[in-house]
């Protein structure tokens, strides 16, 4: 095989022993909700065979639970279970016989958060009000013999192997920290103790597979709680996991109950592999590494340190399929990258929804969402180069339409211009860069700087036309509303206004909170910097303490400011904000100061600031800037103008539903109307 000239370390093979790998890129597991959906293992084989087809050497499925017990949904324990589990390994196989897919067994312990859960001790998780049964010694033979069975039938259905979970507050890890662990028997007290119950598990399941099945172990390398597993306890384990039968070792970085970022949009590319790259020193079996991976240069500068053999990328390949066959054909600029909002795919299926992705609504919906050849091509104007119109106008040109989009702004992107300069938000500039290349590939007619009127759309031989024109931000109908010190977030975030010392932001949503990020940052973005991003949140890389974090204060590089981010709802302020990453912003901003106000009510806007009653109780906040996050309004007096002459005219985007700003449901509605013109 000849050595690629630009990726030659993420295109070359990795020999196991007794098989091999046809790359180093790995589809990591993320749990999809079609698990447990209706016809969900036919969508699934599509779902995995898409990523064959896209170049992956090597795929590990979403967390299927040993027992009942295990909680996480699907379970795989008999022969007709695994029957339904072959419709995925030979759709993987049929696209390459050379691809593995490894199915990994997860047992969620105390984090199943049903009556029925175990766990090494009566210990409840801090995200979980379950308080876990604590297991006997018959408990602990059964667990050992049901992970047994659960890989032996994983072999039964065609996969190459399985991957363990031994990390994130799952039963395994809970084994292993003293703090979820407090038995005095031999499952616990000393580490050796302590370790005695994953380590059985492999040893077993290896004895169960035979030698020529992949057996995965995944490790917190660095867990992120205090008190967490040291150093030594990583890599003893690590080398007991080698010497048990494992064929490879994945590094995890966190317990969901941590309090540190590790997959949010704010995490710097790669932030984490460092730390497999000293594991894997220690070590005489690959290794995988993960976490905001998510382009093929960063893979292989990754490769090229040493820090791994294998990269994972879970979130990169919902976001793009093709992303490394993109990447061996030299076509990077088209790969739709993985931003790592959440929003979507991790923030639906820690809410029981079926996953997708916010930048690939096709994801997990392949057999439901496809794009064809149109049969009759039209020719279609779209006004407004936002999410949606850029969603609605790549999707259509691509299907064969003949597309002309529109926008008065001297560039695509609408909001989207305005989160790329938010302080860890910066990937965005990513999916503008990829919409421009798609825009060209297929050869929409762009017409920036250009407010279209309705008579030019009337005139203009348009066989349907797409209003895509956004919002306006809501001005609320309050005293003083036109007073000097207020201005909106618009104006603060593309930095045409000045802001003061002392500032309220009026709106406590995902805008709010975007823009008190941005008022009170100083300094470099800990989303570009690792070292910045280490010190805001209290990770020592080069000393590794207990979980990397223990004793570290996280050190803030903060804006000379006094913020108060105000809220009229009674709930937490925030609650709204996403599920995964929402409390990585709270805490965020709680580090640099904000105040967070709610159940308040605004009166009126004067020279002495702005006026509010807390609890009836009549305030003044003395600032010298009030910014306006009130929302947003729908703007559609084009779209109305239009259905008025009886033109073929789509609302789409926030033109159609502004409650929120959602870019989420912008894309996907643009995309499924597309798809169907």
């Amino acid at each position: 095989m000849s050595i690629h000239p630009k990726y030659p370390n993420l295109f070359a093979p990795l020999d196991l022993g007794f098989t091999r790998l046809k790359n180093r890129a790995l589809m990591g597991s993320m749990h999809t909700g079609l698990e447990e959906a209706e016809n969900g293992f036919t969508r699934l084989a599509e779902y995995f065979a898409e990523r064959a087809r896209g170049g992956v050497g090597m795929i590990i499925t979403g967390g299927i639970s040993p027992n009942l017990e295990g909680g996480f949904g699907a379970k795989l324990s008999t022969p007709e279970e695994a029957e339904e589990h072959r419709l995925v390994t030979e759709a993987v196989h049929n696209v390459d016989s050379e691809i593995k897919i490894c199915m990994q067994i997860l047992h969620a312990g105390p984090l199943a958060g049903t009556a029925s859960c175990v766990a090494p001790s009566a210990v409840a998780s801090r995200i979980s009000r379950q308080v876990p049964i604590e297991l006997d010694e018959e408990g602990i033979q059964k667990q050992i013999n049901d992970h047994v069975q659960c890989a032996k039938m994983a072999q039964l259905a065609g996969y190459d192997g399985v991957e363990i979970i031994g990390s994130a507050g799952y039963l395994l890890s809970t084994f292993l920290v003293e703090k979820t662990n407090q038995r005095d028997d031999q499952w616990g007290g000393s580490y050796e103790n302590r370790m005695r119950f994953p380590l059985e598990i492999m040893r077993r399941c290896r004895a169960e597979v035979g030698e020529n099945f992949i057996l995965i172990f995944r490790i917190a390398a660095m867990d992120m709680l205090q008190g967490g597993m040291s150093w030594d306890e990583v890599v003893q384990l690590g080398k007991e996991m080698e010497t048990a039968g494992a064929t490879i070792i994945s590094t995890h970085f966190t317990w969901h109950e941590s309090t540190v970022p590790t997959i949010a949009t704010m995490v710097p590319r790669a932030a984490f592999t460092e730390v497999t790259g000293r594991l894997r020193k220690e070590l005489g079996i690959p290794t995988i590494t993960s976490n905001r991976i998510n382009m093929p240069d960063v893979a292989e500068q990754v490769l090229v340190d040493g820090h791994a053999d294998i990269v994972s990328m879970a979130r990169p390949l919902l976001a793009d399929p093709d992303l490394v066959k993109k990447a061996y054909e030299g076509r990077e600029d088209e790969i739709n990258t993985c931003i790592a909002c959440n929003q979507a795919c991790l923030d639906h299926t820690f809410s029981g929804r079926s996953v997708s992705c916010l930048v690939n609504p096709r994801a997990a919906h392949e057999t439901l969402l496809n794009y064809l050849p149109a049969t009759t091509p039209k020719t279609i104007a779209v006004v407004g180069a936002g999410p949606a119109g850029l969603s609605y106008a790549t999707v259509a040109s691509g299907r064969g339409h003949h597309v002309t989009l529109f926008d008065a702004a001297s560039e695509i992107g609408g909001q989207f211009n305005l989160a790329k300069k938010v302080p860890g938000k910066e990937e965005f500039y990513e999916t503008l860069r990829y919409y421009r290349r798609m825009l060209e590939l297929n050869k929409v007619n762009v017409q920036l700087n250009t407010r279209v009127t309705a008579d030019q759309l009337h005139h203009g031989g348009y066989d349907h036309v797409v209003i895509a024109t956004g919002i306006t931000p809501r001005v609320p109908d309050l005293e003083g509303i036109d007073h000097a010190s207020v201005v909106s977030y618009v104006d603060v975030i593309k930095g045409t206004c000045e802001v003061g010392k002392r500032v309220a932001v009026m709106g406590a949503g995902g805008i709010g909170f975007d823009v008190s990020e941005l008022i009170m940052h100083s300094g470099v973005s800990g989303a570009i910097d690792r070292d910045v991003f280490a010190k805001e949140w209290g990770i020592d890389f080069e000393n590794h303490p207990r979980g990397g974090v223990t004793g570290v204060t996280p050190q803030i590089n903060k804006a000379d400011r006094q913020v108060y981010l105000l809220q009229r709802k009674s709930t937490p302020v925030g609650r709204g904000l996403g599920k995964t990453t929402g409390w990585t912003h709270r805490i965020s901003l709680a580090q640099r100061g904000v105040k967070m106000l709610n159940g308040l009510e605004y009166q009126k806007i004067d020279d002495q600031g702005l006026h509010i009653t807390v609890d009836g109780l009549p305030q003044i906040l003395d600032v010298d800037t009030v910014i306006v996050c009130a929302g947003q309004l729908s703007s559609r007096d084009l779209y109305d103008q239009l259905q008025a002459r009886g033109i073929d005219t789509s609302l789409i985007g926030g033109a159609f539903e502004a409650a929120e700003l959602d870019a989420k449901a912008a894309i996907n509605q643009a995309s499924r109307l597309a798809a169907a013109v």
